[in-house]
């Protein structure tokens, strides 16, 4: 079972920096939350009901390990936290459906697309990462975004969204 969990939380690594950095707009930042909830994670991990949305109780522990982060710098400095606050729901609404569209991606083109646009990992390493040549990584970025634009482009031109 640990092994079962310790797999997970690896495979959702890529997408907790996602949500990191749509919740910091810093990728320092973004990196040193996703490691912090990862190690809450693992030391909660007696906690997490098996057969239940895993994606979703990390998304939790992120959400309030962000929170208590802002908490905790206000109280102790008198300067105002730079947290982004959307003007309406909007947002909310544009990351629930790039995750969901990134979630449709074929694995390949998924896994190629997180290592490079969101982990900022250089073509040449990525390809290395994943036994492929150079070309084919550049290739597979491509066609996610492609997919990405178009999924997102549909979605919009559909009737209440």
């Amino acid at each position: 079972m640990e092994a079962d969990f310790a797999e997970q939380l690896a495979a959702l690594m890529p997408r907790m920096r996602a949500w990191a950095f749509a919740m910091t707009h810093n990728r320092s930042a973004a990196d040193d939350l996703s490691q912090e909830v990862a190690a809450k994670a693992l030391n909660a991990r007696t906690q997490f009901v098996p057969g239940t949305n895993f994606a979703a109780w990390i998304r939790r522990i992120m959400v309030n390990t962000s929170i208590s982060t802002v908490r905790a710098r206000r109280e102790v400095t008198d300067e105002v936290p730079e947290v982004p606050v959307p003007a309406s729901g909007e947002h909310r609404v544009a990351l629930t459906e790039l995750d969901h569209a990134v979630d449709n991606l074929p694995p390949d083109e998924r896994e190629a697309l997180l290592m490079v646009a969101v982990e900022d990992i250089s073509y040449e390493d990525a390809a290395g990462r994943t036994g492929c040549a150079v070309g084919t990584m550049k290739s597979r970025v491509h066609r996610a975004r492609q997919h990405l634009r178009h999924q997102l482009a549909a979605d919009e031109s559909q009737p209440g969204t």
